[in-house]
């Protein structure tokens, strides 16, 4: 149970000189912040000619973002209940939001409201009493749904409760869990679980980044002997102007969706995605971002001071000091020749053959326990206390007959227990601490590259005769095939989300992972990593798409990864441009994709202290090392990236060498992907379907649709083609040949056409009779009403007179009505008609002439026979914008 009153916890409210617990059912009290203004730490700021301190140029640009006096607010329900509330408002942008804890959740180890206008997202962390047995990872579990009743609605299906976790679910736990895991100490093993709910959506302000920030704040009020508040923020660049938590409204424009977390004084995550954007432009939106996490986590610095829980720094366990020099003296000199081994399988197994020589040897002198668990020096006591058990003693000194008296003899001093798991963890420490010796002093990774070199790139396309484009990208030990297919709207995927919007995307990208990529035995799921992974790369490709009006094609990329030892996310990229080109999708730039790497303190390993970035790292390093930031674009700007870390933070200046190098990096992939053998096709697949796009007046769409879609899908039918998608003046005809798309099209332009009065149709069919007249076939699916005075110059009783269904006659175009609906005439086609009256366009020779040939001469009259040709017309060739120039 949370405990709210500081007294309750070990601590008086002297201990806190600010706050003073309210007497009253409900009052509300200030505590002024010490400060209202925060520079950037003194590594990362600006060099000053003057012994003031200046205020850095991106803070000069974004004033509004410094840090306001915040308040700590106290309110208590009753006298009887118990719940208080605390709150603070912090800056979060150009606005504040609300952050609040005590009254719901208490049993909770913590939990956090947080309010950003008329959103609402609830936050709980809870701590496992037990503790996990020692491993390599914190078991920490993330969990965040939105729910539809916070906007009002309910799901569409048979069940009402919401169903699996969505992709962009899915996405938002990747984004709570990633900068939260670098500051939770190692040795702590008590499962942790995050549980994240958005309660109340207004359609304005986006729940991710306050799900993120809610996160951060619970885990500080929690148990979790973290180190820091996280928090985060999101940058986008709208008119050229940064800003900071803009909302939905205002993402829409934006150039930049960038998110960034990290506490007061580092980075820990960065993803977002842009338009070709320079490296300088990012670099600047990621100081204006870490002056916003700062303005967040000192806001709140008072609310964690109050409402805290002491942290469980007592369950932090490491293990023995003196295992790491056992470890490392007899496996030092092997340990340094397995990781010279250049071939990843052959290497993970002779690291796999060393640990289980070091389990042997350790478990042959006794250092090992066989129940698994570790003993320290100062619980050796322990394992000695009761060995005398069976050990009668007097107090007279006499012992009973019978008895058999065992004297006490010296005790020996055992031997150090070990666990088996304490020494698998030490065994991959030292490695990797081996491997990072290596890079830096010997300058030489495990596969004998620079740190600045690639691996080599073998790229071959037109692999898969069948699909429309595939391409095997082979980078190193990572392999990606990446296939294309093209198809109409019906293949667009659908999203469902807050918003009660269906979202319909053109082009997504999914990325496979089986376990034979590794070499190893797995289950075959969709795992969080793939879904991340997937929108990546699909994030990173999606700005080189033409626009739908030039290339009407949804767009499906596959990536499976065959091999992989690192990078296969951006493998990904490239292997998915080099397959949409093979597709003939008109691309505006080709893209690669790079993956940087650090080894931050370098003096530790017997370097000058100075960060060492590295590009284009493989899957050891990526483990071994300090930093994983991925980056995708061309050789003038980025499309998208990715960091995350396992340190307590990076600096602005480490980030600005790792762009540079990875922009070097990215240009070099992209001469690579060039000399791909074979190259790309750069047209369309014979076995793609044709996508033939016609543009109407909106006001003629009912023709084509027809009462219920029975007129589309006729002509779906007569036409053979496979698709008509018709809405907004657009009309997409999608087929398997071209004869299918030129027969579509003549029915549609029969049925959209706008005739002239006067125009004349020669052997259109009677379709039906009326009382009042005859309904004849002027086009293809195009019917017109000769009323039964045009049908005869003579007088008529009935229509039935005169023709009967399925005849064939002529008919002129005499008037169109007000609703755009055709009016025929027979009779003016007839010798005997009567001459129509003398016109202003008409010459005293034309009186008297027949209705046929009262057609004004400036232009020559429309004739169209409906005789069924005997030929065909040929198909047109496709249109030179469907393929790549």
């Amino acid at each position: 149970m949370m405990l709210l009153n500081p007294s309750l916890h070990g601590r008086t409210p002297a201990s806190y000189p600010f706050l003073h617990l309210p007497t009253q059912a409900s009052t509300s009290l200030s505590v002024s912040s010490t400060s209202s203004r925060f520079f950037l730490p003194r590594r990362a700021r600006p060099l000053s000619r003057s012994s003031k301190l200046r205020t850095p140029p991106w803070e000069r640009k974004c004033p509004r973002y410094r840090v306001s006096a915040s308040s700590l607010e106290c309110t208590e329900y009753g006298n009887s209940s118990g719940l208080k509330k605390y709150s603070v408002k912090v800056p979060f942008g150009n606005r504040d939001i609300l952050v609040e804890t005590g009254h719901i959740g208490r049993q909770a180890s913590a939990s956090v409201t947080v309010t950003d206008g008329e959103t609402i997202v609830y936050c709980t962390v809870c701590l496992a009493d037990v503790p996990n047995d020692p491993s390599d990872f914190f078991p920490l579990f993330v969990n965040y749904q939105e729910r539809l009743s916070a906007a009002g609605r309910t799901s569409g299906g048979y069940f009402k409760r919401e169903g699996r976790t969505k992709d962009h679910e899915v996405l938002v736990c990747r984004l709570m869990d990633r900068p939260l895991r670098p500051t939770m100490p190692k040795g702590f093993y008590h499962e942790t679980q995050i549980l994240s709910w958005v309660f109340s959506y207004d359609g304005l302000h986006s729940p991710d980044c306050l799900a993120v920030t809610a996160a951060g704040i619970a885990v500080s009020l929690s148990e979790v002997p973290n180190t820091n508040t996280v928090a985060c923020v999101r940058i986008g660049l709208i008119n050229d102007q940064f800003v900071v938590n803009p909302t939905t409204k205002e993402m829409e424009e934006s150039e930049l969706d960038l998110i960034i977390a990290g506490t007061d004084s580092a980075i820990l995550m960065i993803e977002g995605y842009c338009n070709f954007l320079p490296e300088e432009r990012l670099l600047e939106a990621v100081k204006i971002g870490q002056l916003a996490i700062r303005d967040i986590c000192r806001g709140v610095e008072n609310l964690v001071k109050t409402c805290g829980k002491p942290k469980m720094t007592d369950a932090i366990r490491f293990p023995p000091v003196e295992l790491y020099k056992h470890v490392e003296d007899i496996s030092g000199e092997d340990l340094v020749k397995a990781l010279e081994i250049k071939d990843k399988i052959s290497r993970r197994k002779a690291l796999a053959a060393l640990e289980e020589k070091l389990l042997t040897i350790l478990s042959e002198k006794g250092y090992i326990s066989k129940d698994g668990s570790s003993i320290a020096n100062e619980g050796l006591a322990d394992l000695t206390e009761d060995e005398d058990e069976d050990e009668e003693v007097v107090d007279d000194g006499e012992v009973d007959e019978g008895d058999i008296h065992i004297k006490p003899v010296p005790r020996k001093s055992p031997p150090l227990f070990y666990s088996e798991v304490d020494v698998k963890l030490v065994f991959k420490e030292v490695s990797s601490k081996f491997l990072r010796r290596r890079i830096v002093q010997g300058g030489k990774r495990s596969d004998g590259r620079s740190s600045v070199d690639l691996r080599p790139i073998i790229s071959q396309c037109g692999l898969l005769p069948r699909a429309h484009g595939s391409t095997l990208f082979t980078r190193g030990e990572t392999q990606s095939l990446a296939v294309v297919t093209l198809g109409d709207k019906q293949m667009a995927q659908r999203i469902d989300n807050l918003e009660d919007t269906e979202e319909a995307k053109r082009f997504y990208l999914q990325y496979t992972f089986p376990p034979s990529s590794v070499g190893e035995v797995g289950r075959m799921s969709l795992s969080r990593r793939e879904i991340g992974h997937g929108t990546l790369a699909e994030r990173a490709l999606e700005p080189t798409l033409p626009p739908e009006d030039e290339f009407p094609y949804t767009i499906r990329v596959e990536s499976t990864i065959t091999e992989s030892n690192g990078s296969s996310s951006m493998a990904s990229v490239c292997g998915g441009c080099l397959a949409m080109l093979d597709a003939g999708v008109p691309l505006k730039s080709w893209v690669s994709g790079i993956a940087m790497g650090l080894v931050l303190d370098t003096e530790e390993v017997g370097g000058n202290g100075e960060p060492l970035i590295l590009s284009d790292i493989s899957g050891s390093e990526d483990a071994s090392g300090d930093m994983d930031l991925k980056l995708a674009g061309n050789e003038t700007g980025i499309t998208a990236f990715q960091m995350d870390i396992k340190v307590s933070g990076i600096t602005l200046s480490i980030m600005e060498k790792a762009l540079s190098q990875a922009r070097d990096g990215r240009k070099l992939i992209l001469n690579e992907m060039a000399k791909s053998s074979p190259s790309p096709s750069m047209k369309i697949s014979k076995y793609a379907p044709v996508i033939h796009v016609m543009k109407i007046k909106p006001e003629k769409l009912n023709m084509i649709i027809g009462s219920g879609g029975k007129k589309i899908k006729s002509i779906i039918e007569e036409a053979g083609v496979e698709s008509i998608d018709a809405q907004d003046g657009i009309v997409k005809i999608t087929a398997k040949d071209m004869l299918s798309i030129e027969k579509s099209k003549e029915l549609i332009s029969n049925l959209t056409m706008v005739p002239n009065i006067g125009d004349i149709f020669r052997n259109c069919e009677v379709k039906s009779i009326v009382p009042y007249g005859v309904f004849v076939e002027i086009a293809p699916g195009r019917e017109a009403l000769c009323h039964i005075s045009e049908l005869s110059s003579d007088w008529l009783g009935k229509p039935e007179d005169v023709v009967k269904v399925g005849d064939r006659i002529d008919v002129m175009l005499k008037e169109i009505n007000e609703k755009g609906q055709l009016r025929m005439s027979r009779r003016a086609l007839l010798p005997e008609s009567e001459p129509e009256k003398v016109t202003d366009k008409q010459s005293p020779a034309q009186i008297g002439a027949p209705m046929k040939e009262n057609i004004p001469p400036a232009r020559k009259p429309f004739v169209r026979s409906n005789t069924v040709p005997t030929t065909p017309k040929a198909p047109a060739p496709l249109k030179e914008s469907n393929k790549v120039k």
